[in-house]
């Protein structure tokens, strides 16, 4: 029933590998975009607080396909970017982690945003009476106790980019969905072993994940 798996044919450790990839280069770039849209949603600032809020309203609610497929097919086929990319497969890398990045920074704005209306506001009252501006408020009191208040949410919303990075085979990028797609054509007699294998990897990918940052949640949590 597995004998697909000894095939040459698939590289399904370096399919894993491609997804692994993807799902830490976009965490990285969606940590600090919505770090700097939550910022911007809590500004003082009337544009940037506009701003920050039709984007997130925006991109949160358009599919994530239409997000990842608009980045290959507008910034590069049309404009012509390539985010420093050579190769069709380095450039539909580098165009997938930026629609995801797009698109998950968004909920991770949200979360840090509910994170930041957990602190007291006397405590940034408190600080601007000593003379402190926005940036150095926000930096220094408020997103240090946000970001140990929503652990929890942010593994929600890893979790939930790991299994998002599947919609990167809709540009063509070599990921364990382009794999499974293609055993599927070809090993229809093990249909239900090549989903079983798919679904193990994940759970894999996914369950450490959550037990890991559940366990980091624990030890950062805000006793108030």
């Amino acid at each position: 029933m597995f004998d697909f798996l000894d095939s040459p044919q698939y590289d399904l450790l370096g399919a894993f590998w491609v997804t692994v990839q993807l799902t830490l280069y976009s965490a990285v770039g969606s940590l600090i975009w919505g770090t700097l849209l939550a910022g911007m949603r809590v500004s003082p600032v009337p544009l940037m607080r506009g701003f920050g809020t039709a984007y997130v309203n925006l991109v949160r609610n358009t599919p994530l396909t239409i997000v990842v497929v608009s980045c290959s097919l507008v910034l590069n086929q049309t404009l012509g970017f390539a985010l420093g990319g050579e190769t069709f497969k380095d450039i539909g890398f580098r165009m997938a982690v930026l629609g995801l990045v797009a698109y998950t920074g968004t909920f991770v704005c949200e979360a840090l945003r509910s994170g930041i209306n957990t602190v007291p506001v006397g405590q940034a009252e408190a600080a601007r009476a000593l003379g402190l501006s926005f940036f150095q408020v926000l930096t220094l009191i408020v997103l240090p106790q946000a970001f140990r208040s929503v652990v929890a949410p942010l593994a929600n919303v890893l979790i939930a980019l790991t299994k998002n990075t599947t919609v990167a085979a809709a540009i063509g990028v070599a990921e364990a969905a382009l794999l499974m797609k293609e055993m599927v054509e070809n090993e229809a007699d093990a249909l239900f072993a090549v989903f079983g294998v798919f679904a193990l990897g994940f759970v894999l990918l996914t369950l450490p994940t959550g037990l890991l940052l559940g366990w980091v949640a624990k030890r950062v949590a805000v006793k108030r």
